[in-house]
């Protein structure tokens, strides 16, 4: 996906509510910073949901970062807290933005502009990184979310903590 040819907004600097957001999501999952996924890519659980339900999480991205082509089981409910997205569908998301995918839906995104994309998401189900033929290359499901999680922990040096409880 290219990056659309619009003008973009001048970066802005953290606004203080998304700070707080971000550094009460830090306390919570007793965490020193951002667990990293990938190149540009890093995310912070804020928890758990019961049953292997989902998760509810905030990604951050570099400008420029793409989420590859991937399908959801469950619904998704994003909030872009800072920053831009621009999806598959030609839409560009602005901060304050509210995007719905339903179960099923197929996608790619990309972090645009000059300032890090902040996204709070709740994924219901699973999410399938698919290849160009639609082969699925990985799943990503609750539990191994929370592995994500308890294996960044233990890196740290940190105890995980039950995201799980309200």
């Amino acid at each position: 996906m290219d990056t659309p040819d619009i003008a973009l907004p001048a970066a802005q600097p953290l606004a203080p509510g998304v700070a707080t957001h971000v550094t009460a999501a830090l306390r919570r999952a007793g965490l020193p910073g951002w667990m990293p996924e990938g190149p540009g890519k890093w995310s912070l659980p804020l928890q758990f949901l019961p049953e292997g339900a989902g998760w509810v999480e905030l990604m951050r991205l570099a400008p420029g970062t793409r989420v590859p082509r991937h399908r959801h089981s469950g619904e998704v409910h994003a909030v872009n807290l800072q920053g831009l997205r621009h999806l598959s569908d030609g839409r560009l998301v602005f901060p304050g933005d509210y995007v719905f995918e339903p179960a099923g839906n197929v996608d790619h995104w990309q972090a645009v502009g000059e300032e890090m994309l902040i996204v709070q998401v709740v994924v219901r189900g699973e999410v399938e990184y698919l290849a160009d033929d639609g082969r699925v290359l990985q799943r990503i499901d609750t539990l191994s979310r929370m592995a994500d999680y308890e294996r960044f922990c233990r890196e740290q040096g940190l105890p995980s903590r039950d995201l799980g409880a309200c």
